[in-house]
């Protein structure tokens, strides 16, 4: 089969046409020695694009570890690349996800991802939670280049949220309307170049705790920069639009056994 290697601020993935349900996606071992960066291609996750009688086309996402997941933006915004490539859409598209419908426009190579809404968006005393198609922990820090986000986010994942995990993110504020972002995704079990649900997530967080009053939010990430919009209404977040680049790097071939 031939795949497809895409990558969106630095965080890459593995994608595959499907369409005709060929690959063995119950094999989590396979995926995962496909994602693994020594002995198969590497990637912090794998998508499967395949038909969808309602939609463009329907978006199957697994962590690095093989198990299929929740919804990942940059790879939603990946797959958008690749569906264009496909000559699926032209400039708009639709496609369903783990967690519903997704609207999409591409301008260039700058992906516009429509996000689900959120509606609860949990304050603590040191931490904000929300859930932005995944589960996202979010803490503001001090000299984020410096912080041990690996030991940190460990830590907090075997007190907090134990063997379902979480992702866990550190936040820097550079002004108003702009944070700077550090990423540990569960599944990948390790920090990240980026994160696009969690920096929907920090967006959503900073304006809920009043860090930013802008509805225009920029994410500086490790990999590159992402923008988030988004439409509040009485803690409610609706129309949320996470935009940002989405490349194709590579692509070959890989032998399966069916």
């Amino acid at each position: 089969m031939t795949f497809h290697k895409y990558q969106g601020t630095g965080n890459d993935f593995i994608i595959l046409d499907n369409r005709q349900d060929l690959f063995p996606k119950k094999n989590k071992s396979m995926i995962a020695s496909l994602c693994d960066r020594h002995f198969g291609i590497g990637a912090d996750g794998f998508i499967l694009l395949e038909n969808d009688k309602n939609s463009d086309f329907k978006m199957v996402y697994y962590n690095a570890d093989g198990n299929e997941s929740t919804m990942c933006g940059n790879g939603g915004r990946c797959i958008v690349a690749f569906a264009k490539k496909l000559q699926l859409f032209n400039k708009k598209t639709k496609f369903i996800a783990v967690d519903g419908i997704h609207q999409a426009e591409i301008n260039d190579n700058i992906i516009s991802l429509q996000m689900m809404d959120v509606n609860n968006v949990k304050v603590f005393e040191n931490y904000i939670f929300a859930d932005t198609g995944s589960p996202h922990h979010i803490e503001m820090v001090t000299n984020l280049d410096d912080f041990p986000v690996v030991k940190k986010a460990r830590s907090i994942i075997n007190k907090v949220y134990g063997k379902e995990g979480c992702n866990i993110n550190f936040v820097e504020q550079v002004n108003n309307h702009t944070f700077k972002i550090r990423t540990y995704e569960r599944g990948v079990e390790n920090e990240t170049l980026a994160c696009g649900t969690g920096a929907t997530a920090v967006a959503i967080a900073m304006h809920t705790i009043l860090k930013s009053i802008d509805n225009k939010i920029n994410l500086s990430v490790t990999g590159g920069d992402l923008k988030v919009c988004f439409n509040e209404n009485n803690g409610a977040y609706t129309n949320i639009i996470l935009s940002g680049p989405a490349e194709f790097v590579f692509q070959g071939t890989i032998n399966i056994t069916l």
